[in-house]
């Protein structure tokens, strides 16, 4: 999962693995998390991802104001 720091609005996060790429908006503070681009993560993935993204919502939305402010 990456926050690239010359990124832009609105927050998101990108997630990269397994030969795929998916971009997750945030929806900050208090979500819903929503996929936004998915290049390869299969339906089931990609729930489980945006699953264990809520789980780890406030710290990813702090992540996201300490880089951008």
């Amino acid at each position: 999962m990456v926050i690239y720091p010359n990124d832009h609005r609105p927050p998101h996060v990108h997630v990269i693995g397994e030969g795929c790429e998916a971009v997750f908006n945030l929806d900050c503070p208090e979500g819903p998390v929503e996929i936004r681009e998915n290049h390869g993560f299969s339906l089931k993935r990609a729930q489980a991802i945006v699953r264990a993204l809520e789980e780890n919502l406030e710290q990813l939305c702090e992540a996201w104001r300490t880089i951008h402010g």
